[in-house]
């Protein structure tokens, strides 16, 4: 591990996830490890990765990173088998993001016997991508070190909210002892600072910094709502 604090570093600070999606302009390593740069120099404690090349391309930075790999169509897919996050240790990530839900791993194994091959492979710290308490309470059992709410509203137990799950995250809080990441849907300086008052950790923000295309179309979207208005 390159750093011996890590949590340290994340804490009450800022994640910025640096993805873009299969076809994309953006869908280019070189162009993430650029916008992580650029979220660097905005203060972002540590930065989010997808894929191998992009951990490759970022592994470097002066702050930790967090490193997954979406691969294949079924329902566990982030980081979804133990030789995925190997790979993704091997790749330079600090912390492995791994599907942290209850949903059976395309591998046979269970989260627990994911997080006990990890430990035997890598000093690295675990992140379990949660959607519900129950996960987070299982993959706090299972022996992760980070509890995140990635998958809020994508597994079918929370509904899928506006913004972000801070009633989950309370009640993460309340039942689990370990650092909770608040991730999915934090849009607004806003929504970052009511998720630290809601109990977590730190902040993973993606869309919202990270993606122009999403960015773009909120914008559009507010001035031909007003357009429309003034035309009525």
């Amino acid at each position: 591990m390159r750093f011996d604090n890590t949590l340290e570093l994340l804490r009450n600070g800022l994640i910025v996830s640096c993805q873009a999606y299969p076809g994309e302009a953006m869908r280019d390593s070189r162009t993430m490890a650029q916008v992580a740069q650029a979220a660097l120099a905005g203060g972002a404690a540590a930065i989010r990765v997808q894929g191998l090349a992009d951990i490759r391309g970022v592994a470097e930075l002066p702050v930790p990173i967090v490193g997954l790999w979406k691969d294949g169509s079924d329902e566990v897919f982030i980081t979804p088998t133990l030789e995925h996050a190997k790979a993704v240790i091997n790749a330079g990530a600090d912390v492995v993001a791994i599907d942290g839900t209850r949903r059976p791993r395309p591998d046979g194994r269970t989260l627990a016997e994911t997080v006990t091959g990890i430990r035997a492979y890598s000093d690295v710290l675990i992140m379990a991508d949660c959607g519900s308490l129950d996960d987070a309470i299982s993959a706090e059992a299972a022996g992760v070190d980070i509890l995140g709410t990635t998958l809020s509203g994508y597994t079918g137990e929370r509904p899928k909210t506006l913004g972000p799950d801070l009633e989950l995250i309370g009640l993460i809080a309340a039942r689990c002892n370990l650092p909770i990441v608040a991730e999915g849907r934090i849009h607004t300086p806003a929504d970052s600072a009511a998720a630290i008052a809601a109990g977590a950790f730190s902040v993973c923000v993606g869309t919202a910094i990270t993606h122009p295309a999403t960015i773009t179309s909120w914008f559009a979207a507010a001035v031909e709502g007003e357009r429309g208005e003034r035309l009525r």
